[in-house]
């Protein structure tokens, strides 16, 4: 059966992210972006060493310079770095970790901006995956607010998306909508953030608990295609 991976994103302290990761989350990320959810590298640090074997730690930036990111990731222990700003597509080549590139959607031509952006990258190799994220002026990410699922789906349908990296969808997700998301959207892995907290910022084990079981325990087995 296709596996749908959990990446929780926005832990602050290795004991959280720990208890998460032994639930089951695949990858934890680590934000170092403005935001309630900020680490420094000193914290993230922690996190990362806190966490089991074959879990990710993730850096979240908004347009960092390449030395910047390449500073960050080897004090943090970074296993990958997620671009949810304006980065050009340059800058995969310019960084020491494999780039997930974040594109707010915020209509049906999402794929053209996608495609345009890795047209510019001279190794695909190098980008681990593609994000969707709801796209929202003024903000990159973590607003809890999720955008048509149906967009990437109907894309899907009609072999548009042959040829991209893996893709996460993000956005809005919770344990009650998760299901739905990705029987729509069939994304290699989900990402949550506000979805699993008891306030802003503070991440609620047991909520991030049932989000991870639902996805592994509950998703059915999807049809072909579904690892684009």
């Amino acid at each position: 059966m296709k596996r749908v991976r959990v990446k929780v994103c926005g832990l602050r302290d290795g004991e959280t992210a720990a208890k998460i990761a032994r639930r089951g989350a695949d990858a934890i990320g680590l934000v170092f972006a403005d935001s309630p959810r900020w680490v420094s590298p000193e914290q993230a640090r922690e996190v990362a060493d806190a966490l089991p074997p074959f879990v990710a730690a993730v850096g979240v930036f908004v347009d960092s310079a390449p030395a910047v990111l390449n500073r960050v990731a080897e004090k943090a222990a970074l296993h990958y770095l997620q671009l949810h700003g304006q980065e050009p597509p340059e800058i995969v080549a310019q960084v020491d970790r494999p780039v997930i590139k974040a594109f707010g959607v915020r209509d049906g031509r999402w794929l053209e901006e996608v495609r345009r952006w890795l047209d510019g990258v001279a190794d695909h190799r190098r980008v681990a995956a593609i994000l969707l994220d709801a796209f929202k002026p003024g903000s990159h990410g973590g607003t809890g607010e999720r955008f048509n699922w149906k967009w990437v789906g109907d894309a899907r349908a009609v072999g548009a998306l042959e040829g991209l990296p893996p893709i996460i969808l993000s956005g809005g997700l919770e344990e009650r909508n998760v299901l739905t998301a990705i029987q729509v959207v069939q994304p290699w892995a989900v990402d949550v953030s506000s979805g699993v907290e008891s306030s802003r910022g503070i991440k609620d084990v047991d909520k991030a608990s049932r989000f991870i079981t639902t996805v592994v325990d509950d998703v059915p087995e999807l049809s072909g295609g579904f690892w684009t």
